[in-house]
């Protein structure tokens, strides 16, 4: 069966659908519009018979590799995978609402990466994440912050939808940019951007269109290929590269910083080596988080079928 790239996939919600949602959360606020929510999601988990085996795989690859049985998949595990999926996107409307907030929010960071004023100083850093727990915490507590100006790169030339309803809520922190196909102008626009002290961020567990410029990688145990393009562009942007990641524990989330790289650099004949490196510690940190909260990594799509047959 052939599950295709996942970029393939046509964008399921409109920027009308994506209103009509908010919209109803507002109005009908969370406990009703909660049972709506999750009859949806039972319809695609019925219906999903790709995105089902796709998360027993992930499923059965973190028992494996954890040596944890208990993980292993069952129907009622993969159908909560969908549910936390749900719960998820109910928060992503109740944080931008001001329902969640910091007073909500457990922030680890030890290294200190985070801004500590609202003076923007010195050059800004990229932050590398995954479909892991709930990003979109972190990007609304960067907005509310006021701290950092954060543009989150995406590969959907679909952003200017949710653009328009992050201005709509008022947003002037976070920025969306379009970086499926990077040219000279949107690299002199993110040096630009570093330059003035704003942030970059970008998730390191999507593979690039068309097959290209991913990396062999081993993840959980088994080989994957992932994206060289957040080590790729921190090179030839010569930032600093932190990881971030966002998981809900206990009924709280609980945002993680960790240190990464003060620079990715290489030689010309290195350049492959090195990426190759950075690739694969980050694949490592993912596995580790992903056992912190084995149903929060949310890839429904053949991740390791699809990239067996992907030249890297």
């Amino acid at each position: 069966m052939n599950n295709g790239h996942w970029a393939a996939h046509r964008e399921r919600g409109s920027y009308l659908l994506m209103k009509f949602t908010v919209a109803s959360s507002r109005v009908l606020g969370r406990r009703l519009l909660s049972p709506l929510l999750y009859a949806i999601v039972l319809y695609f988990f019925l219906a999903g018979r790709a995105a089902r085996q796709s998360v027993r795989e992930y499923q059965q690859n973190l028992a494996e590799w954890s040596g944890r049985s208990e993980l292993r998949p069952t129907l009622r595990s993969v159908f909560g995978q969908f549910m936390a999926f749900a719960d998820a996107l109910l928060d992503k409307i109740d944080v931008w609402h001001g329902r969640i907030g910091f007073a909500d929010i457990d922030i680890e960071d030890p290294a200190g990466i985070r801004p500590q004023s609202h003076a923007r100083e010195g050059r800004g850093q990229m932050l590398v994440g995954a479909h892991l727990g709930n990003l979109e915490v972190c990007r609304a507590m960067a907005e509310k912050g006021g701290r950092a100006v954060l543009n989150v790169l995406v590969h959907t030339k679909h952003a200017e939808h949710f653009n328009r309803l992050l201005g709509e809520a008022g947003a002037s922190n976070l920025r969306l940019v379009q970086v499926s196909e990077l040219d000279a102008g949107t690299m002199l626009q993110l040096s630009q951007r570093l330059d003035a002290g704003e942030w970059l961020a970008i998730a390191g567990d999507r593979v690039a269109l068309h097959g290209g410029r991913n990396v062999s990688v081993d993840f959980l145990g088994r080989p994957a290929a992932l994206p060289q393009g957040p080590w790729l562009l921190a090179g030839l942007l010569e930032c600093k590269v932190n990881l971030f990641f966002c998981l809900k524990r206990g009924g709280r989330y609980r945002v993680i910083m960790e240190p990464f790289a003060e620079r990715i650099a290489w030689k010309r004949s290195e350049r492959e080596a090195v990426i190759r490196e950075h690739a694969q510690r980050y694949a490592e940190r993912l596995a580790h988080h992903c056992l912190q909260a084995p149903l929060q990594w949310f890839n429904f799509f053949a991740f390791w079928k699809q990239h067996d047959d992907s030249k890297s």
